[in-house]
């Protein structure tokens, strides 16, 4: 069985910052069980002190010291929490803004909520457009707009596409249309009428069938949607339709959404904007 510990992320924003570094470097130890603990808006003293206690009763209820990622910017409560706790503290903002203040000479302004607020509206606003974007655009209900378009996701049904479109806009604020092949373009050979004139934006999510089986016996159970055969036959479809359109093509059975968007931003050459 595998160990286990408790990890708090702990953060006087949303937390997002402290979760996703702190995630990166757990996943190098994979003997272990985490036990995550998401703590935002540590923004006040008393919230302070209620999130020590909370650490530490855990620590005297698991019998050993927790781990603690915090990205709290405010100096006093990021040191009350580093003195205070028993865990292993790993203070995210002060293990690199002391080596970037002497390095630009400059003193940071420790202001909370930088990383994931609302830093430029015009930014804001764009991802906010981007995410519009691709609800409208999901699995085909609107063909209107779609010039506007930055990629236009292709592939047969439960392949990946809608959470893929998603966490492109939401995450790089890049609008994302997608589009379901179904067996009436395999009958005709060729691509839907309204996405032709976007070929060159179209891009190809693929599954192995096995795991397209599985997806969908979970949505419906015993059905011919959701039969082997009918799914290596659709997959087989549409996998010789973007071969012959010259389609650039992403097999999505062993990735993650994050995996899977990357190398659509890197293959498609889409601009990276970061919030």
């Amino acid at each position: 069985m595998a160990d286990r510990r408790t990890v708090f992320f702990i953060s006087d924003r949303t937390g997002i910052t402290a979760e996703m570094l702190g995630n990166s470097l757990l996943s190098q130890f994979e003997d272990f069980e985490f036990l995550r603990e998401t703590v935002p808006f540590v923004d006040s003293a008393a919230k302070v002190q209620a999130v020590i206690r909370q650490v530490n009763e855990t620590a005297v209820r698991d019998g050993r010291q927790p781990i603690v990622f915090s990205s709290v910017v405010d100096e006093a409560a990021s040191e009350m929490i580093r003195r205070d706790v028993h865990a292993l503290t790993l203070d995210l903002f002060q293990i690199f803004i002391a080596p970037l203040e002497a390095e630009l000479g400059s003193k940071s302004s420790h202001t909370a909520g930088r990383s994931h607020g609302i830093a430029n509206s015009n930014d804001y606003f764009a991802r906010m457009d981007a995410i519009n974007f691709t609800q409208t655009h999901d699995d085909g209900a609107a063909t209107r707009d779609l010039a506007k378009a930055q990629v236009i996701l292709v592939g047969v049904s439960r392949c990946g596409k809608t959470p893929t479109s998603l966490y492109l806009a939401l995450q790089f604020g890049v609008r994302a249309a997608n589009f379901p092949l179904t067996p009436d373009d395999f009958a005709d050979h060729k691509l839907p009428a309204s996405i032709l004139p976007h070929r060159a934006r179209l891009f190809g999510l693929t599954i192995h069938p096995d795991r397209l089986h599985r997806i969908r016996e979970e949505r419906r159970p015993a059905s011919k949607y959701a039969a082997i055969e009918n799914c290596r036959h659709e997959v087989r479809e549409a996998e010789e339709l973007m071969h012959r359109e010259r389609i650039p093509m992403l097999d999505t059975s062993a990735k993650s959404i994050e995996e899977i968007a990357t190398t659509i931003l890197h293959r498609a050459e889409l601009a990276r904007h970061i919030y």
